[in-house]
Formats: C-alpha cells, sequence, structure tokens
C-alpha cells in the first residue's frame, strides 16, 4: 500500500469530473451570455425611460427572472467546475486520503441539502404551476405585463436541485472509486 503522499487523487482543478459536468459547464458557458443580454435591455431601459420618457413594462421583471435562473444554475456550474465553498484552511494541510474522506462528506452533506431542498422546491412548484383544483396554471408576477417568471423560476430552482443531487451522487461514487483504487495499489 502506498504512504499517504502518494494516494492518487482526482484533480481538483476546474476541469469537470464527469460527462454531466462537462454538459453543465458547456450549457452555463452558453447561458452566461443572458448576462449581456440582460446589460443591454437594462441599457435599453435606461435610454427609453429618461432620454425618451417612455419607459418600458417587461425590461425589469426580465433582467430580474434572467439573473434568478442564472444565479440558481450558478450551484451547479459551482459543483461541476469545483468551485464551491472549501474550508481551505484544513481541507489544503491535510492527506490526500483525508481529503477524500473530507469530500466523501462533503458529497454525503450535498446529497442530503440538495435532496430536501429539491423536496422543498417540488412542494414550491407544484403550488407555482397548478391550480388548488389541480388545473395548470402557472404563477404571474401580479404586475401590469403579469409574466408567468415567478413559476419558471422555481420550476429552474426544481430543476437544478435535481441536477445537483445527481452530481453529488456522480462525485460521490468517483471518490468511492478513488479511495478503494488507493487500497489495491
Amino acid at each position: 500500500m502506498q504512504p499517504d503522499s502518494q494516494l492518487p487523487h482526482e484533480d481538483l482543478s476546474e476541469q469537470p469530473r464527469n460527462w454531466l459536468d462537462r454538459t453543465v459547464v458547456h450549457v452555463g458557458n452558453a447561458a452566461s451570455l443572458m448576462f449581456i443580454f440582460t446589460v443591454a435591455i437594462s441599457f435599453f431601459e435606461v435610454v427609453m425611460r429618461y432620454v425618451f420618457n417612455a419607459p418600458t413594462i417587461w425590461v425589469h421583471e426580465t433582467a430580474s427572472f434572467l439573473g434568478a435562473v442564472l444565479f440558481v444554475f450558478g450551484g451547479s456550474y459551482a459543483l461541476a467546475t469545483n468551485k464551491h465553498v472549501r474550508v481551505v484552511l484544513i481541507y489544503d494541510f491535510v492527506s490526500a486520503r483525508t481529503r477524500s474522506y473530507l469530500n466523501i462528506f462533503h458529497h454525503i452533506m450535498g446529497l442530503l441539502f440538495s435532496g430536501l431542498l429539491a423536496y422543498a422546491a417540488w412542494q414550491m412548484t407544484d403550488s407555482a404551476i397548478f391550480n388548488p383544483y389541480g388545473e395548470l396554471h402557472l404563477e404571474t408576477s401580479g404586475s401590469a405585463w403579469n409574466p408567468p417568471f415567478p413559476a419558471l423560476v422555481k420550476i429552474m430552482i426544481l430543476f437544478t436541485m435535481g441536477l445537483m443531487f445527481v452530481q453529488f451522487v456522480l462525485h460521490l461514487v468517483q471518490e468511492f472509486r478513488v479511495l478503494r483504487k488507493a487500497r489495491h495499489v
């Protein structure tokens, strides 16, 4: 058996760890262009409001919706690129084997967290997309424009929590493989 210092360990760089992470990074990079669109429509609103005295009714809600969706998806992106919050004061000073055990603990806690949030998001989404009689009726903003953005954001939260749950499962399996490989080397 190898000493801890030579324990094989996955690369902790920003590289995706599996096919799902690669997909999340690809989609996230493409979706990040929506920030440019958000800035453009916000600029349009400023010009319309202060130059032409003709404010819009859709820009603020659209910009808020896009920001919310991108922010929610950012959790999955951070997990895919290994940019999530970590206590590096401890993590960087322990052996590779201990890092693997810390990663396993992190993934188990992430599974619990994302699973519970997915359950809560389902309840929130259910009431946002169905009326009390069970008929499809998307929750709207209640503004003059009244888009279904609140329901769509809640759907995105549910989707992202489910996605993160699967990511944590895949990362946990990969971490156990790292430990198994270290025992057989």
